[in-house]
């Protein structure tokens, strides 16, 4: 069984050069080792899901104006997650307020393409099926 994922919970994405942290607020008054605990519905960016650094791939508009202006060098510019859909695929059994809860195997696309994933849980006590 995968662990629960909670507040601090750290995250990466395929097209970002630096790790992310997951924020989740405590709306849902469930706590896993004294942290808010994640459900499928914390994907929303600038609020949930923190910037990766520097976003490369060429997909995002503003990487390919950047690496048009150097002349075809691919440019990094900075992360902006675009998340528009939940997490998945969460917990089949466990849910908190009606949603499934958030573990460690699931993952979420941001619409430029890259896929983020959670490399640090935030807690290893609470496991999730």
């Amino acid at each position: 069984m995968p662990p629960l994922v909670v507040l601090g919970a750290k995250t990466m994405c395929t097209m970002g050069m630096s790790p992310g942290s997951l924020v989740v607020l405590p709306v849902n008054m469930v706590n896993g080792d004294n942290k808010p605990a994640a459900t499928i519905m914390d994907f929303v960016p600038m609020m949930n899901i923190m910037p990766f650094g520097m976003c490369k791939t060429p997909s995002n508009p503003m990487v390919a104006a950047a690496t048009s202006a150097a002349l075809g060098v691919l440019t990094p510019v900075p992360c902006i997650p675009v998340t528009t859909s939940p997490w998945t695929p969460g917990a089949s059994k466990v849910t908190i307020k009606g949603m499934p809860a958030l573990h460690s195997g699931c993952t979420c696309m941001c619409t430029w393409g890259g896929t983020i994933s959670i490399t640090d849980p935030g807690q290893t006590k609470i496991q999730v099926t």
